[in-house]
């Protein structure tokens, strides 16, 4: 078997740039779901994510590692797809697609680097650490700040309710508790704001809202 040459390991990494790449193409299913008009992007939420990881100061965790791992831990969407609760997929069979996928993009870079992206998504995966626990929240965390985003630029507070139902009792790190506090404050106040009748369609039900909530 020959050796990979400096050119070959290049296109490799061009190739699985591009495939990275798809992640900017690939909206969260969970949105798509409850015709948010256009719904962000997996590589939105990631971003996000790792941004929230930089802001953490608790001293026993590494930050470091937290922000790597909110950069890959969705990476296999790019080819699997963003597959949502409501697709009615085992979590066993998601897991066998992601697994797979990440083998094919981790396959395509040199040995330290291959070894460093699978090693922190299967962290993520297992929760395998406090960092992965941390992620983890950090992920539901982003998800309803983003529903409530979403209810602000439609106008409709309340609307997505069952994003932030299905992260009851899933928050435990002190300082994610704190800003969950924060973003339940601010939405406690639009809707009460809203004035009863002020918008009907808020009270709606969403065409395919017997799918169940959540996005991860």
């Amino acid at each position: 078997m020959s050796v990979p040459t400096q050119a070959d390991n290049m296109n490799n990494m061009l190739q699985f740039m591009k495939l990275v790449g798809q992640l900017k193409r690939v909206p969260r299913t969970g949105w798509v779901y409850r015709n948010v008009k256009q719904p962000e992007s997996v590589s939105d939420h990631m971003y996000r994510m790792s941004i929230m990881a930089l802001t953490i100061t608790d001293r026993n965790i590494n930050r470091d590692r937290c922000m790597k791992m909110a950069l890959v831990h969705d990476m296999a969407e790019c080819i699997v797809g963003d597959i949502a609760p409501a697709d009615n997929i085992s979590k066993a069979e998601k897991h066998r697609r992601e697994e797979e996928a990440m083998k094919h993009l981790t396959g395509l870079l040199q040995e330290g680097l291959r070894k460093e992206i699978y090693e922190l998504w299967d962290e993520y995966e297992q929760q395998a650490s406090p960092e992965a626990r941390l992620v983890k929240e950090l992920d539901q965390l982003e998800m309803i700040l983003q529903a409530h985003e979403y209810e602000e630029l439609e106008q409709r507070p309340g609307r997505l309710q069952e994003f932030f139902d299905s992260t009851q009792g899933r928050f435990h790190h002190p300082e994610v508790l704190q800003l969950v506090k924060s973003l339940s404050e601010e939405r406690a106040g639009h809707i009460a704001a809203e004035r009863p009748g002020s918008s009907e369609d808020s009270q709606t039900t969403d065409s395919q809202s017997n799918k169940p909530g959540g996005i991860s």
